[in-house]
């Protein structure tokens, strides 16, 4: 493995704006082809969060495949539970506020509302699990923690080489129950670590193991495979959300988490990045990369707040909801304003960009060593 892949570093910062265009939802029920728009940057956009999953096995694969993962695991769980912790001490507040503004308009008991919302808040499963009892956004920090948990079992209980078999097996069920259910009715929530995460997780620690880095001349045929994936998965959800269902394309917005081009896009995107380790090394992206983790964990709050002036513009009788110009800003006042968070942050001492994001702790340590 490379001292540094600046690819993936700079695919980093590349990945969270198209995770923040799944939630901002640009140019959504303005009309017909605002909902194609929406449709086409929905699509393409679901490479993201499989490409973080895998990047975290990739990475993981080097400490752990010939080592006792019990040894290097702590170390990651420590590390993930913080950054939930950030987002939910940001989030928390945001979204109990915006509910009471809600109650409020409403003509609802505040104090039914709190204890309702808290009680939500802090649903075990809902919290621990499935990472989304505060905000659905934040789900992909519990799931990655699971998803290195159970690739550390299997690797644990039998060999590096049963991980991806394994994880495949659920990854299906998932399918079935996420994008193919016209064929089974699974009855449960299937975008968690088991059925999602631990697929793509097992395939980055799989590349790693088995040393399934291209070489550079690979590189044409692997972006070749990426461009063709990308217009697979346009074909197979558009006749999964419209053709097949008998709606005219643009009536509303068929947005599944993943299919099966999800995994040939993914996984040929990432093989590419490995097979050009110095593409961007040149540019300001690697750098920015660093940043990607604190943008994904901020935006939920950022996103929260606009949601809610929005609504509030909406009560009023602005219909901004329908204006260009909102959507046009909202992915980017998003994204600014979570790195303007994540900054702050750092500098008041309230986490530590590159280390540790427990709340408060790197203020401790400061007051200690004085």
């Amino acid at each position: 493995m490379a001292s540094r892949i600046y690819s993936i570093d700079a695919m980093r910062i590349i990945a969270i704006v198209f995770v923040v265009l799944i939630h901002t939802d640009p140019f959504q029920r303005i009309n017909a082809y605002g909902n194609m728009i929406n449709f086409g940057t929905k699509t393409i956009s679901r490479f993201a969060v499989p490409f973080f999953f895998l990047t975290s096995g990739y990475f993981f694969a080097p400490k752990t495949a010939h080592h006792n993962p019990i040894k290097y695991l702590p170390e990651r769980i420590v590390k993930l539970t913080s950054l939930y912790l950030f987002g939910l001490v940001l989030a928390a507040p945001t979204f109990l506020g915006g509910q009471l503004v809600q109650a409020k308009f409403a003509d609802q008991s505040l104090r039914a509302t709190t204890v309702s919302s808290i009680t939500e808040f802090l649903d075990p499963v809902e919290l621990l699990y499935y990472g989304t009892s505060v905000s659905e956004i934040l789900w992909f920090l519990p799931a990655l923690l699971f998803s290195l948990l159970f690739v550390s079992f299997v690797t644990v209980i039998g060999k590096p080489s049963y991980v991806l078999p394994v994880a495949l097996c659920f990854h299906l069920v998932g399918l079935l129950g996420a994008t193919y259910t016209m064929f089974v009715d699974i009855p449960f929530e299937i975008r968690d670590a088991l059925f999602f995460g631990f697929f793509y997780t097992s395939l980055g620690y799989t590349i790693c193991v088995r040393s399934w880095e291209p070489s550079k001349k690979k590189g044409r045929l692997l972006l070749g495979f990426v461009s063709l994936f990308i217009v697979l998965q346009f074909i197979e959800f558009y006749a999964l959300g419209y053709l097949l269902r008998g709606e005219p394309f643009g009536s509303y917005v068929y947005a599944p988490s993943y299919g099966i081009s999800t995994a040939l896009l993914s996984t040929s995107l990432f093989l590419f990045l490995l097979s050009r380790p110095t593409l961007f090394a040149d540019t300001s992206l690697p750098t920015w990369g660093t940043y990607a983790v604190g943008i994904y964990v901020t935006h939920p709050t950022v996103f929260a707040i606009l949601q809610d002036f929005r609504e509030t513009l909406e009560s009023m009788g602005y219909a901004v909801d329908s204006m260009i110009i909102w959507h046009l800003a909202t992915t980017p006042a998003t994204i600014i304003g979570a790195l303007t968070i994540y900054l702050l942050a750092h500098k008041l001492r309230v986490i530590e960009i590159g280390g540790s994001h427990l709340p408060g702790e790197p203020w401790l340590k400061t007051r200690r060593s004085k």
